[in-house]
């Protein structure tokens, strides 16, 4: 295939995860996002034709084409079905991907976009200033597009990563990608949108407004909103944190969602049913806590595999005389895929660096839980 710039990272086995770039940047500008992005997915970057270091074909070019593109990455890179994240025009093409070939998206977040690019008349103007004086003659505009002032004010890097950019853009091909998104209104392809929408949008966008959020959102059937403070265009380079944390939320539930599911996978439905008659107002709000922040963001974390979460948490328990909850934890570790002899193993290990006497109790509670002969 031409060269898209294609870019792969992640774990094999992960869920794959399509990042396509705003018109005039690189997919540096998913710098931000890639140590949480690809802990998680397999994620693929490239870049629009026109941009970076990709293939420029002669023009005009329609958002079809370049939404083409991302479905000739996808088949290079061996993903048949993916989750799609876009932002302004990388957005724009991900909606018309994501309702004219549904069965090759699971989830997209469309972030600063809006379907209807009208009027077409400042797009051509933005093409013919470029095509006379190249796309450098843009860094100003688009600094104070881009990003607030506050932001700008704290980073004096922007400008010269924003440079680097756009100097890598070939004038032809960001005229051709230009004039596209001039031309673009796909509102009429929204309610063939079946994939889980999350639009997100950034509070002082001087190009997408929160109206224009508000609309896209509305006509798309299965959409949430979110807008991002303060923000202007490039929202995830401005509120990185806030952006990913919304991405992963979205793309694997949030993280009362994944607790949820996470807690019963590993303590048993019986369990946490069990626990769950027990709630009062008063403790409610504890059990959500630990339902969010332990299972839903650190047990959901892929750092760690849940077998050695399992080893981590048994041997903490044992160290800190936690004997109750140290049985609950026997029983989730055989649910994780460990033997008994491996939780021999872990208790054994604790015997020598938390002390005999804890690991004493520990093969008591052992025994009671899991029937286990082992000498105290």
């Amino acid at each position: 295939m031409d060269n898209l710039n294609l870019r792969v990272e992640g774990p094999a086995d992960a869920p794959w995860l399509v990042l396509s770039n705003s018109l005039g940047s690189t997919s540096e500008m998913w710098s931000p996002q890639m140590p949480e992005l690809r802990s998680r997915f397999r994620v693929i970057r490239y870049e629009h034709r026109g941009h970076g270091s990709t293939y420029t074909p002669p023009g005009p070019y329609r958002i079809e084409d370049l939404g083409s593109d991302m479905l000739r990455v996808m088949d290079a890179a061996g993903a048949d079905r993916a989750h799609v994240v876009g932002l302004s025009l990388g957005a724009t093409v991900a909606m018309w991907v994501a309702a004219t070939h549904p069965q090759r998206v699971d989830r997209v977040v469309l972030a600063a976009t809006k379907a209807d690019w009208s009027p077409a008349q400042p797009w051509l103007d933005r093409a013919d200033l470029v095509r006379r004086e190249g796309t450098s003659v843009l860094l100003d505009a688009l600094m104070q597009r881009w990003f607030t002032a506050g932001f700008v004010s704290r980073r004096p890097d922007l400008r010269m990563t924003l440079r680097e950019m756009l100097d890598s853009a070939q004038p032809e091909g960001y005229v051709a990608c230009c004039e596209a998104l001039g031309g673009t209104d796909l509102r009429s392809l929204l309610p063939s949108i079946k994939a889980p929408t999350l639009v997100i949008c950034g509070s002082s966008d001087p190009v997408v407004s929160l109206n224009d959020a508000v609309e896209l959102c509305d006509a798309i059937p299965d959409c949430r909103m979110q807008s991002l403070s303060p923000a202007a265009h490039l929202l995830n380079v401005e509120q990185p944190e806030s952006f990913s944390s919304a991405v992963v939320d979205h793309l694997c539930a949030s993280a009362t969602e994944r607790g949820e599911r996470i807690r019963r996978e590993v303590l048993g439905d019986a369990h946490v049913d069990r626990a769950k008659k027990l709630d009062s107002p008063l403790s409610e709000p504890f059990s959500s806590f630990i339902t969010r922040y332990a299972w839903g963001d650190i047990w959901s974390r892929p750092g760690l595999d849940r077998r050695t979460r399992s080893l981590v948490t048994i041997a903490a328990l044992v160290a800190l005389g936690r004997s109750e909850e140290l049985g609950l934890h026997l029983v989730a570790a055989l649910r994780n895929g460990l033997s008994e002899d491996e939780i021999s193993e872990v208790l054994l290990h604790c015997a020598v660096y938390a002390g005999v006497p804890a690991a004493n109790t520990a093969f008591a509670v052992a025994r009671r839980v899991l029937g286990n002969a082992g000498e105290g």
